[in-house]
């Protein structure tokens, strides 16, 4: 029964890093333009980077907080599959959001590593 938790949960997790990459990644191609005329105007790599992973942490932590809410709220119903461990186990809700965040951060790194990269003139003719 754990081994089928955990395979789920893993599969939870793994779906869930590559839904955040690919809505920024989507995120990024549509505002391609808007990067590549940044960069023109003398914005540097670092600064494209900061601005799409503050956009993606923004979205990070509003959803760890609508997570743990609702992980509170559940834990009374889902106290009859708990065995060994507490309903409000305070390492799973102390330790699994910043793992969550970290996954998050991660598979927003690589489109905002990407548009950092982005060469106006090319991104320019495209338009």
């Amino acid at each position: 029964m754990i081994t089928l938790f955990v395979t789920f949960a893993l599969f939870a997790l793994a779906m869930a890093a590559m839904g955040i990459y690919s809505v920024m990644a989507y995120m990024v191609s549509e505002r391609t333009a808007e990067i590549s005329l940044r960069i023109a105007l003398g914005a540097e790599q670092w600064d494209v980077m900061r601005m799409i992973l503050y956009k993606g942490g923004k979205l990070m932590l509003i959803g760890t907080g609508i997570g743990v809410v609702g992980a509170l709220l559940m834990s009374r119903i889902l106290s009859s599959l708990l065995v060994g461990v507490s309903e409000r186990d305070p390492l799973t809700f102390v330790g699994v959001p910043p793992f969550l965040a970290l996954v998050a951060l991660i598979a927003t790194y690589v489109p905002a590593f990407r548009a950092a990269r982005v060469d106006p003139m090319q991104a320019m003719r495209i338009e």
